[in-house]
């Protein structure tokens, strides 16, 4: 084999590495070695270099990507039944009349496509999710202003804050990049986490929605803790130590139907 072909068999290697990391979170290198069928030394070789170019952190036993600004399309594309299913479960909450507040992201997103048809006032940050219900006549659409981030569809900054200032919502359904065992809400976007925060103080109740990837998954930077949130909506068991972190400050844990 050529020394051409295999610089790229080992780009498209580190593209699939950082696309599995960013999208399901910490991965051990055995598990990377098998989803791309190639040795654990040569994972490890891999990793060892995108460390280097600064693209990921190793940790034991595997690594981690710390950065979170990956294009929506490619997030949108993974744990899609996952994501229905929690959606699902959130929209049956709302009742016809109420006011929701949907965060960015791609579970928000899959909410958003459960709500055609009800009578309801959606205000949003999410660009997708304003596309997705623009035309719904029965829904009353709140786009908040802001600065444009392209690559993830959203709305940031003072402008988005200082709207959210001036509004109210029954429901708030919050994204996450990963929740930590104490019951942290963690962002991998620090310019988010403002934003975040903004709507979870213009909202009567919080509900996170966080698919079992994001149990630890990643962020650096903290949105809330436990007792600012209401409810959890997951597909699939939580983690003790988080479990008992989210009761003790009295959030409820539901487990989507059909998850």
């Amino acid at each position: 084999m050529t020394s051409s072909v295999q610089r790229v068999l080992a780009e498209r290697r580190h593209q699939l590495i950082l696309r599995a990391l960013r999208s399901g979170g910490p991965a051990a290198v055995t598990d990377l070695s098998e989803q791309l069928g190639v040795s654990p030394a040569t994972i490890r070789r891999d990793l060892v270099r995108l460390e280097e170019e600064g693209l990921l952190t190793r940790v034991h036993g595997g690594a981690v990507v710390d950065e979170g600004d990956q294009p929506f399309a490619e997030v949108a594309e993974v744990r899609v039944a996952e994501k229905d299913a929690i959606a699902a479960t959130a929209a049956s909450m709302v009742r016809d009349g109420q006011s929701v507040l949907l965060d960015i992201g791609t579970t928000a997103y899959r909410l958003a496509r459960q709500l055609h048809g009800r009578r309801l006032t959606v205000i949003t940050s999410n660009l997708v999710v304003y596309e997705e219900l623009a035309d719904d006549e029965g829904i009353e659409l709140v786009l908040l202003g802001g600065m444009v981030r392209r690559e993830y569809r959203s709305l940031v900054g003072f402008l988005t804050e200082d709207n959210l200032r001036q509004l109210h919502a029954d429901w708030l359904f919050l994204g996450t990049s990963g929740v930590r065992p104490g019951g942290q809400v963690m962002d991998t976007t620090v310019v988010e986490v403002p934003v975040k925060r903004a709507m979870i103080k213009a909202s009567d109740r919080v509900v996170l929605l966080a698919d079992s990837a994001k149990f630890p998954g990643t962020g650096m930077a903290r949105v809330c803790g436990p007792g600012e949130l209401d409810v959890l909506v997951t597909n699939g068991p939580v983690d003790q130590s988080t479990c008992s972190s989210l009761e003790e400050a009295g959030v409820e844990v539901v487990t989507a139907r059909g998850a």
